[in-house]
């Protein structure tokens, strides 16, 4: 701004004496008939001057028109900057809103499944009275534990046996016909009745309904699933909770002792799982075996193969040693023909007289 100012100040100064000079060129009176005076010095001063100022105000507006295309210039580069850095921001504000977007979209779906899991809640009490729902969940408890501990081959859920009834899960056992088998069908309502007595007979009456209610379910795995030859004894009474199965073992030892009898064995969730990881021990051991067998079935195979490679390769010494010889006696009859050979090249013929010419 500055250079600007002072560029005005220079043209505004030219353009007073260049007026100045006008006038006074035209307000000079009409010379008489005289002799021309000598011209004055001081004009040649002020022409000189002015023709500088006219080379200075000339470089003025040089520079201005330079100034004008630099800042030409530097503006048009200070709006592509502009526009650019804009462009960005635009770009990164919608990029944040997409995300915004779907960072609510995300919680209003889970804003959704909270509200969905919340009508679906229903309390421990509401479950447990109805037994089909019970059971189902004592079902699937059992099931992710086989499932998770065992592949897909060596287990069955919902089997049919050859008396029609199905258990809940069937477990196959390596090089044995039998299976074991698994119910999860607890009866768990007098478990319940044990735990919300007060007082001392609802407490008797509940042991009472607990023993009974234990006896007739493990007759009823009996009866259904021990079947001679096709199911191993003892059957698995899966129970969902380890605090009943420490309840039955502290205050029903009798009711224990009566199912061992009868071939069933009770099992809370990491029990079970122990049983699992000793089926999966017996299971490897069992594949094991068959490796081993197949590894010495193999090895036989290959000492076989060996010993024939033995044999070969003695038939193939004896050949070789036979033509080792026959090959010595054909370098022996060689050297001799090489022999004779030289004897022959050493052999000089006498020259034979020309013969004379007839006359």
């Amino acid at each position: 701004m500055d250079f600007i100012g002072i560029s005005g100040g220079l043209i505004i100064l030219a353009v007073a004496v260049v007026a100045a000079a006008a006038i006074f060129a035209f307000a000079r009176p009409k010379a008489v008939a005289v002799p021309p005076p000598a011209p004055d010095p001081r004009l040649d001063t002020l022409l000189a001057k002015q023709g500088e100022i006219g080379g200075q105000f000339t470089q003025t507006v040089a520079a201005q028109g330079e100034l004008a295309r630099t800042l030409g210039e530097r503006l048009e580069a200070l709006e592509k900057r502009m526009g650019e850095s804009l462009a960005a921001s635009t770009k990164q504000t919608g990029d944040t809103f997409v995300s915004i977007t779907e960072r609510l979209t995300v919680i209003d779906t889970a804003q959704k499944n909270i509200t969905e899991l919340s009508g679906h809640v229903v309390s421990l009490k509401a479950i447990f009275s109805d037994k089909q729902a019970r059971g189902a969940i004592s079902q699937d408890q059992m099931e992710a534990i086989v499932a998770e501990h065992l592949s897909p081959d060596q287990y069955e859920f919902q089997a049919t046996l050859s008396n029609g009834k199905r258990p809940d899960c069937a477990i196959r056992i390596p090089n044995v016909a039998a299976r074991i088998v698994v119910d999860s069908k607890f009866p768990l309502e007098a478990f319940e009745a044990l735990r919300v007595a007060d007082i001392e007979d609802q407490r008797k009456a509940a042991m009472v309904f607990v023993r009974d209610s234990m006896a007739k379910h493990v007759k009823d795995i009996k009866e259904k699933y021990l079947i001679p030859g096709e199911v191993q004894a003892p059957a698995i009474l899966f129970v969902p909770s380890d605090s009943i199965y420490a309840e039955l073992h502290a205050n029903f030892p009798e009711t224990l002792r009566k199912a061992r009898q009868d071939q069933v064995i009770l099992a809370s969730p990491h029990v079970f799982m122990l049983i699992i990881s000793t089926l999966q021990g017996l299971m490897r051991d069992a594949r094991m075996r068959e490796q081993a067998d197949m590894i010495r079935k193999e090895v036989g195979l290959l000492l076989k193969d060996v010993r024939l490679l033995d044999d070969r390769t003695v038939k193939l010494q004896r050949h070789l040693g036979q033509a080792e010889g026959d090959i010595k006696d054909i370098l022996v009859s060689t050297a001799k023909i090489t022999s004779r050979a030289d004897k022959i090249e050493k052999v000089e013929l006498a020259p034979t007289d020309e013969p004379k010419a007839l006359g």
